[in-house]
C-alpha cells in the first residue's frame, strides 16, 4: 500500500497513517472509523464532532460546545459510557484523524475514561492537507451539510435536530452496501460485538 502525497513541512501529530494496519484499508473488518470535526459559522463556537466507520459508513454525531481537544476527548469518554468500555474497543479498534488542533491530545483519545492506563482505542493521523484519507468521513460531512449548510451555528442547534439528520444519513440505502443502509449494516456488526 501507498500513499501517494506532497511531503509536507509538518510532521502528523502522532502515528502516521502510513503504520495503520492493512486490515483497515481493506474495508473487510468492520471497527475501524474516519473523525473530523464541522465547526458552526460565525459566530458559534459549538461544532459537530462526526465519526464514519469505515467498512458500514455508519455515522455517529455529537454536538460539542467548542472546537477543542478537551472537547473532543470528553465527547470520545461519553461515547465509551454509553457502549460500556469492553465494547467500545470492539467497536472502536481505531480511529484515523486530521492534524487539527482538535485532535492534538492522542492520548487523551486513545486511554479509557474509566481507567487512564487502558488504552481504548488506536490514534492514526492523516498527512497534512491531505483530507482524502479520510475519504469516507468527508462524503459524510458534505451530507450532514445538506441538513446543516455552511454558515450553521450549532450552538444554536440541538443534539436531538442532530441525531434526526444523522438517522436519516444511516438510513440511507447506498449501492455500495448492495442498497442496504449503513444502519442496517452497523447493527449486524453490533450484534455481533455485544
Amino acid at each position: 500500500r501507498t500513499y501517494n502525497h506532497v511531503r509536507a513541512a509538518k510532521a502528523p501529530r502522532g502515528e502516521s497513517i502510513e503504520r495503520r494496519p492493512e486490515n483497515v484499508d481493506s474495508r473487510m473488518e468492520p471497527g475501524h472509523w474516519e473523525m473530523d470535526s464541522v465547526v458552526s459559522g460565525r459566530g458559534g463556537k459549538a461544532a459537530l464532532l462526526v465519526l464514519t466507520e469505515r467498512a458500514t459508513r455508519y455515522e455517529i454525531a455529537v454536538r460539542v460546545p467548542d472546537h477543542t481537544s478537551a472537547s473532543v476527548v470528553s465527547a470520545l469518554d461519553r461515547l465509551e459510557r454509553r457502549f460500556g468500555s469492553r465494547e467500545f474497543r470492539r467497536l472502536f479498534k481505531t480511529i484515523t484523524v486530521d492534524n487539527g488542533s482538535e485532535f492534538s491530545d492522542r492520548w487523551g483519545m486513545e486511554r479509557s475514561w474509566r481507567t487512564h492506563w487502558k488504552q481504548r482505542t488506536r490514534i492514526f493521523y492523516c498527512h497534512p492537507y491531505s483530507s482524502w484519507e479520510r475519504g469516507s468521513n468527508e462524503k459524510q460531512n458534505q451530507m450532514i451539510r445538506w441538513h446543516f449548510p455552511k454558515g450553521t451555528n450549532f450552538t444554536k442547534i440541538s443534539q436531538s435536530r442532530i441525531d434526526d439528520a444523522v438517522e436519516w444519513l444511516n438510513n440511507y440505502p447506498r449501492k455500495i452496501l448492495g442498497w442496504r443502509s449503513a444502519g442496517e449494516v452497523f447493527r449486524e456488526f453490533l450484534a455481533s460485538v455485544i
